[in-house]
């Protein structure tokens, strides 16, 4: 793990291989943290510890959740998390140009034929005329910081379309999902199983899909710290191998729907422990299913997608232009496609 404390790391957000046969385990009874936003797209890591593929790697897990992308990066980097899955940042980013933070593999990701994110507008701004992403000139959108996911995926939007769009920071996702619903934001983009729950009960309106202006974009990585990439070699597989184990049962279960139907079933049980648990199952279901996105078989990392978001975050002036892909991204444990 890291030796950076979490004051150090605080300070720093301001300024093609396969992965390994299944065998024995290459370690025994190491505690990990993993950090997780509870989120259908966090599933991977959620049936990994359910189904018992943490622990047939020796690998005793417990979950850090966080509300944002960017204190998840800051908890890698400093060692209170140890490996979490989240939207590449300009905060993770920073962290990798210190030597923090590495993201080694792929996780959730846009995929021709499955419904993935939707932009989302507020009632009042549907209402004013905000049917379609073209009508987005002048609007506000919504983020969590600058340089998150959400800033990234609205501004390839805005500028597809030729418009522009005031971004507003509000932090946490819930504080966001609040301002659309009361009109106080116009926009937002957001993964289906929080954008098809709030326009089914008639809180916002959805207008379009990210997928149409980012047909392949890597959504969410694997990472983890620098030291653990560069020193802790069994262990990162290890994590991986589970890892791919839970997105490959997520995938079957409700993305190709090859499993079946009790399998389906199963999953969505399994997943309620984590997202919606809050809500009785009946009610949570359906917002599950409709969430359920690719994540990426053996963690493989759509290379081109990291890239481009590095050139989008070089072009706002977001993080340093001597930032490469090697900085950020250790290749050396999943496949690059």
């Amino acid at each position: 793990m890291s030796g950076i404390s979490r004051r150090g790391a605080l300070g720093m957000l301001g300024g093609a291989a396969t992965l390994p046969l299944m065998g024995a385990p290459a370690i025994a009874a190491t505690k990990l943290r993993v950090g997780a936003l509870r989120f259908t797209s966090h599933a991977a890591s959620f049936v990994a510890f359910e189904r018992g593929y943490f622990a047939d790697e020796g690998l005793e897990v417990e979950f850090k959740f966080f509300q944002a992308a960017q204190p998840m990066a800051v908890a890698i980097a400093s060692g209170d998390a140890d490996y979490a899955v989240t939207a590449i940042s300009g905060g993770l980013v920073s962290l990798a140009e210190k030597g923090a933070a590495k993201v080694i593999g792929g996780a959730l990701r846009e995929e021709k034929g499955i419904d993935g994110q939707k932009i989302l507008a507020s009632n009042a701004a549907y209402e004013a005329g905000l049917t379609s992403p073209a009508q987005l000139d002048g609007r506000t959108y919504g983020i969590t910081q600058a340089g998150s996911s959400f800033h990234y995926m609205g501004s390839k939007v805005a500028a597809a379309e030729g418009v522009s769009v005031r971004f507003k920071p509000l932090q946490k996702v819930g504080a966001i999902i609040g301002a659309l619903k009361s009109g106080q934001i116009d926009a937002w983009s957001i993964v289906p199983h929080i954008a098809k729950a709030l326009a089914g009960a008639g809180k916002v309106q959805i207008i379009g899909n990210i997928s149409d202006y980012l047909p392949d974009y890597q959504v969410t990585t694997v990472f983890t710290s620098a030291a653990n990439a560069a020193n802790e070699r069994a262990q990162t597989e290890a994590f991986l191998r589970a890892f791919s184990r839970g997105a490959d049962d997520f995938n079957a279960a409700l993305v190709d729907r090859t499993a079946g139907e009790e399998a389906a079933d199963e999953m969505v049980r399994l997943i309620h422990k984590y997202v919606y648990a809050d809500k009785p199952l009946e009610k949570a279901a359906k917002s599950i299913r409709n969430g359920a996105m690719r994540i990426s078989p053996n963690a493989a990392l759509n290379a081109a997608s990291v890239r481009d978001q590095l050139d989008w975050f070089r072009s706002e002036g977001l993080i340093k232009d001597s930032i490469t892909f090697d900085t950020l991204v250790d290749p050396s444990y999943a496949e690059m496609i």
